[in-house]
């Protein structure tokens, strides 16, 4: 098992010593029952107990102690009328039956300790979906058999009319090993009694049974897995994105073009589209090929479209630097599942925006657990002192939910990453890097809490710790972009301005839309060369348009002696965003006649106008016009 840690082209075997391969931290939740992992932070340690080894009643039906005492005070051969166990008998919808199965069969974070079976799963756990690597682009498995995410994709299970029990005993059996084909017969009756016509095999062979084609089973790690999601052999999608495909399963000796060219022979409807469709959004924003951003966007907002890929495509788009996806995401807080909504809470928290704000504190009053705790996260650190009574109490209560379950798993170290970069936004500095430092004495490779903690350390003025814990960070992680960037940037500050720049230089190859790096570079080459600033801030300009960065742009081309550019770029920076205040300076400074200097000065008094205008800005205002007018 432990030698098949690699899931991913050029990732090396996880050691069997490796404390992601404990059994505290990655077997008791599954393997044993009703445990308390009884960790102590201090020591290091567990006192881990357990009432039963394997899955026992209360895994499934709850508590037992009603249960017992019931049976034990019925009259002998009599039989309670109550038997005060929660599940079994029709008392729990489909829905229900599928949550109790859900927490060992899904790759989630848990966000509670008190699950109860009957309870919803997303009040309880998180899921982790496309976004990770262990999944194909089309959603297949590539690593373990997380069976609820390819579920999830299932139409079948979408219709509502599907549970795990339809299919399986309460222990996991599968009820119709005989007849497999009596499974799919309440609803596709007509195509179990003649299966060659919709399989194109013989009726008595391994290729008329349904799961043969629509639940096709896999290895990993010496075990079998089945494909939950239902959905047809799909070979098209082998030959694009390497993932299996039930024809060639079981017809080794052919390859996956062969296999497509007899289902489009076969289907006259091209079934293959939309999954090809979905899964090459998903390759695209894993490679942050943002192109295909207005499909990407047109999928999350389509009523129709599936919520795993929509969630994953949310979460992906993090990474996206264009403001165009914000209305976009903005509409998926609203979005029937919670996982969807509880993404868009995630992702808004790098909004900047009164808008978000608003959506967020709406979002911590959610019905679900989950989305309460990700609007709280995100709104760490924003200005929403404004929320007054009902919604205050409520974004307070929301946020006494995300510090509880970031404490459900005290063991692992993104617990205390996740509770450093709250601390960080509500600038509890100390804190944030004790917090940070944690987390990498647990997962010493860890490189987002070292760069975290090194931002920090280099934000309170100790450059030499943030130096040490970057150059550690590039060390363990030479490729990654995000150490390489931070390190330019100390590097910057240290005044080493060469190694800065070989390291910006080195982000801006490999990610040319990094519009922070452009504008960081032409501040560290202007000191060389304002002509040779100008083509990076024009690039980071063009990929974020914004008051700063024409502010900028303007400023290297008055000081390369291109005064009639620069003021051509505030001026247009003005008429956009006239509430800029350092744009007037500039200006005003480019004024070579008093005439051109009292229409700087017009357009300020202009601006102090407007009553919308925020108090600060005001003030910077009046203060500029006094310092102009002497």
């Amino acid at each position: 098992m432990a030698a098949s840690g690699v899931r991913h082209a050029g990732d090396a075997p996880v050691s069997w010593r490796d404390q992601t391969y404990t059994f505290n931290t990655s077997c008791y939740g599954c393997h044993v029952s009703q445990t308390s992992i009884n960790y102590s932070a201090e020591t290091d340690s567990y006192s881990t107990t357990w009432k039963e080894a394997g899955i026992n009643c209360e895994t499934c039906h709850g508590p037992s102690a009603d249960h017992v005492a019931v049976c034990t005070d019925a009259p002998k051969g009599t039989t309670p009328d109550d038997l005060k166990i929660l599940g079994g008998k029709g008392k729990f919808s489909i829905q229900q039956n599928t949550d109790a199965c859900a927490p060992c069969h899904a790759q989630m974070t848990p966000i509670s300790t008190g699950f109860v079976p009957g309870e919803s799963f997303y009040d309880h756990y998180d899921l982790t979906t496309l976004e990770d690597q262990d999944w194909y682009p089309d959603g297949r498995d590539l690593g373990e058999n997380y069976t609820l995410n390819t579920w999830k994709l299932s139409p079948c299970v979408q219709s509502g009319r599907l549970g795990c029990m339809h299919c399986h005993t309460s222990s996991g059996r599968f009820i119709q090993v005989q007849h497999p084909n009596k499974a799919c017969s309440p609803c596709h009756e007509e195509k179990v009694q003649t299966p060659e016509v919709h399989t194109m095999h013989k009726p008595d062979s391994a290729g008329s049974l349904c799961i043969s084609c629509h639940m096709v089973k896999t290895q990993f790690a010496r075990m079998d897995r089945s494909d939950h999601s239902m959905l047809p052999p799909t070979p098209a999608a082998t030959i694009k994105f390497g993932s299996p495909n039930a024809c060639n399963v079981c017809h080794t000796d052919k390859d996956a073009t062969w296999a497509d060219n007899y289902v489009r022979k076969w289907r006259k409807r091209d079934y293959q589209k939309p999954i090809l469709h979905r899964a090459s959004l998903i390759k695209a924003a894993r490679k942050q090929n943002w192109k295909q951003l207005p499909n990407i966007l047109t999928y999350i907002n389509n009523p129709n479209s599936n919520e795993i890929f929509v969630a994953s495509l949310i979460r992906l788009l993090r990474s996206c630097p264009s403001a165009e996806k914000w209305p976009a995401i903005s509409k998926t807080t609203r979005h029937p599942s919670p996982l969807v909504r509880s993404a868009a809470c995630t992702i808004l928290a790098d909004w900047n925006h009164h808008d978000s704000v608003a959506l967020l504190a709406t979002a911590t009053g959610d019905p679900v657990r989950l989305v309460r705790i990700r609007a709280a996260a995100s709104l760490a650190g924003k200005p929403y002192a404004v929320a007054e009574g009902t919604l205050n109490q409520q974004i307070s209560n929301a946020t006494e939910e995300y510090l509880e379950a970031l404490y459900t798993r005290p063991d692992v170290w993104t617990t205390h990453y996740n509770l450093g970069n709250y601390y960080r936004k509500t600038k509890q500095h100390i804190k944030a890097i004790s917090a940070y430092t944690k987390a990498n004495e647990l997962a010493p490779q860890a490189i987002a809490p070292m760069v975290n903690c090194a931002i920090l350390h280099g934000n309170l003025g100790d450059l030499t710790k943030a130096n040490t814990l970057l150059s550690r960070a590039h060390t363990l992680a030479p490729k990654n972009m995000t150490v390489l960037y931070n390190l330019g940037l100390v590097e910057a500050e240290r005044g080493r301005f060469n190694a800065a720049e070989q390291h910006l230089r080195t982000v801006l190859t490999a990610h040319p839309d990094f519009e922070r790096a452009a504008a960081n570079l032409a501040s560290i080459v202007s000191q060389r060369s304002s002509h040779e600033a100008i083509p990076f801030v024009q690039k980071a300009y063009k990929l974020n348009p914004t008051p700063a960065n024409a502010f900028a742009l303007a400023y290297y081309l008055k000081q390369a002696g291109e005064k009639e550019a620069a003021t051509s770029v505030l001026k247009a920076s003005a008429k956009q965003w006239p509430a800029y205040t350092d744009t007037y300076i500039l200006l005003y400074e480019l004024a070579e006649t008093q005439e051109e200097q009292q229409r700087v000065l017009n357009s300020i008094q202009e601006v102090l106008k407007n009553k919308q205008l925020q108090p600060e800005k005001k003030a910077r205002l009046n203060s500029i016009l006094q310092q102009i007018i002497g």
